[in-house]
């Protein structure tokens, strides 16, 4: 394969990320605004899942970090509702089926380099999200 082949497939790979955003945005609001799946979540506690996953290559480590958290507190829910499953159920699902699709459609070579990058983008715009829950929301 060239170099340029490479290339381009990298831009169609960041073309579909990029087109998936707003879906991202919505999920994540969507789990985040059933506030009767989790408790008084901080700030704080989500951006150190942000930082598990800016930190892996691996979905099984960031769905290892949620449930870690799950049996330190309440902070994110408890059982089949809460904050961390919707939010496992969420990358196992809805994020992995749009990296299927745009490692379909950009010819890419693996997935899971692409179904991280969607976590990624997932969690931060929760992160963004909760900040607003938390301290903006009327």
């Amino acid at each position: 394969m060239t170099n340029f082949s490479e290339q381009q497939k990298q831009l169609k790979i960041q073309k579909g990320i990029r087109q998936a955003e707003d879906k991202l945005v919505e999920a994540i609001h969507t789990a985040l605004n059933n506030t009767s799946s989790y408790g008084q979540l901080e700030e704080s506690q989500f951006r150190n899942l942000v930082r598990v996953a800016d930190t892996t290559e691996s979905v099984e480590v960031i769905k290892n970090f949620l449930l870690y958290q799950v049996g330190k507190d309440k902070k994110w829910g408890r059982g089949e509702n809460s904050l961390a499953l919707t939010i496992i159920k969420d990358m196992e699902d809805k994020i992995k089926n749009i990296a299927r699709e745009i490692k379909r459609e950009s010819d890419a070579d693996e997935l899971n380099p692409i179904w991280i990058e969607l976590i990624r983008r997932y969690l931060g715009y929760g992160a963004r999200y909760l900040v607003y829950k938390n301290k903006g929301e009327v």
